[in-house]
């Protein structure tokens, strides 16, 4: 069943200019970015009331997070693909086709988390074997065995959300999200510490608060598509049983690389802590200080990113060609302009950004926030590239061209990423900020290979238009 034109908002805006696709971009990539650094406060919310509770428990909850994350962050590939599937469906107006890639999505990341048991059950004895220390390995099993049946509503939060976004309600994704935000921050106030005549249940609390917001967030999304006409007509729900193999294919097959590429990513960084780690401890406090402007200012791009992957599926599905090289244009001119005053910033004040994590008071204050200023300009350089190969990913993710840009994010990363860092960093004594150098090198060549790989695609598109 094909969708009338006059349901699909972008699909009878025959609008090319550039104030328009800039005013769409902004409409859609605005909440998803809000989306993406609402999340980022609740895991900093979590941190910061588990941190009260002293120093053996906080390094639990970031090992268990982390282990927790990686894990998510691999089935987050998945549902990640359903969105271009759906927002070329979308932008053809195929109904069925929407329904069955959201459909199979639900099926996939759920096979997953089932498939991901034995990772939680023996979480304890992989976290020794990793060389964690007994007790922290042991309370951060306790918070797994419960933390992870977060994993499988956030899965599925992040499949149904794909269609909220083809359609252009991102709005109701920052709202969602920001509402488990708060629900997230009253609820571990009260379990974690203690309060208002409950006990304080600490590591577990914490745990059973990140279970009962990632379900809160499901339970608002679907509250929200069965009680709109424009979502409930799709009938994701209606015969979900019956398995549709194409799609099913279509999901696995399009979401297996973007897992590998995202997962790549996030171990890149991982391993950029364990070799600062190996320079001393100085310097790995100031990395972690970098890092997190960092992750926050790439919050804009990735949301950004997601908005190009709609705006590009939906043009693609619409066979509106010139539409589609606007729409990646505008795309990443927005995110190069925020970028650049992004960098402006970080280079301008390094320190006084520095000292928003540390205790000025502290003895070790000084030394950190020297070794910390140049880490956090390099940052300001770092997250040109970055929000680059973030929105070239996100606009070939559109075209549903993932496993050739996985080969070239695998070898940006850690061929010549890693490669160079560890090469700066101690063979030519370049210590910590080599390690950035080297990543931000990295970076710079994954994003000329994506934007160069995406340049190509279009190109044959028009010579065969």
């Amino acid at each position: 069943m094909d969708m009338p034109l006059a349901a699909r908002p972008y699909a009878h805006d025959n609008n090319n200019s550039w104030s328009a696709h800039i005013r769409a971009t902004l409409a859609l990539g605005i909440p998803l970015i809000g989306a993406q650094l609402a999340q980022l406060g609740i895991n900093t919310t979590d941190v910061m009331i588990v941190g009260r509770l002293g120093a053996e428990q906080l390094a639990a909850m970031v090992l268990s997070a982390q282990f927790l994350f990686t894990i998510l962050i691999f089935g987050a590939g998945f549902s990640i693909a359903v969105v271009p599937l759906v927002a070329q469906a979308y932008g053809k107006g195929d109904v069925a086709s929407v329904r069955r890639a959201l459909r199979m999505g639900l099926w996939v990341v759920t096979a997953y988390w089932l498939l991901a048991q034995p990772a939680f059950l023996y979480s304890e004895q992989i976290l020794l074997a990793a060389g964690q220390k007994p007790e922290v390995a042991r309370l951060a099993s306790g918070y797994i065995a419960i933390g992870h049946f977060a994993v499988l509503p956030g899965l599925l939060y992040n499949v149904i959300r794909a269609l909220v976004s083809a359609i252009g309600h991102a709005a109701i994704i920052l709202k969602v999200t920001i509402a488990m935000l708060v629900m997230n921050a009253v609820l571990a106030y009260i379990l974690v510490l203690g309060h208002f005549g409950l006990p304080a249940m600490g590591l577990h609390g914490a745990a059973i608060v990140s279970v009962a917001v990632q379900t809160a967030g499901l339970i608002f999304i679907i509250f929200y598509v069965q009680s709109h006409e424009e979502t409930r007509r799709y009938e994701i729900f209606v015969h979900l049983w019956r398995p549709d193999w194409h799609a099913l294919w279509d999901v696995i097959r399009l979401g297996f690389p973007i897992s590998i590429t995202v997962l790549a990513e996030v171990s890149l960084f991982t391993a950029a802590s364990l070799l600062m780690g190996q320079i001393g401890t100085i310097e790995l406090a100031a990395h972690g200080i970098a890092l997190q402007w960092a992750s926050m200012a790439f919050m804009i791009p990735l949301g950004l990113s997601q908005a190009a992957t709609v705006r590009v599926g939906v043009a693609h599905g619409q066979g509106d060609l010139f539409g589609l090289k606007r729409a990646a244009i505008v795309v990443l001119v927005v995110s190069s302009v925020i970028s650049v005053f992004g960098s402006i910033l970080f280079a301008t004040v390094p320190t006084w950004l520095g000292s928003w994590y540390v205790d000025v008071t502290s003895a070790d204050a000084p030394k950190v926030l020297a070794y910390a200023a140049p880490l956090i300009m390099v940052a300001g350089l770092f997250q040109l590239v970055d929000g680059l190969q973030a929105i070239a990913s996100g606009l070939l993710r559109g075209l549903k061209d993932a496993r050739v840009p996985m080969i070239m994010a695998l070898i940006a990363y850690w061929p010549i990423g890693f490669f160079l860092a560890w090469l700066f960093a101690f063979p030519f004594g370049f210590g910590g900020i080599g390690i950035w150098f080297g990543f931000l090198l990295g970076l710079a060549s994954a994003a000329v290979m994506l934007c160069t790989r995406f340049y190509i695609l279009l190109r044959s598109q028009t010579e065969s238009a």
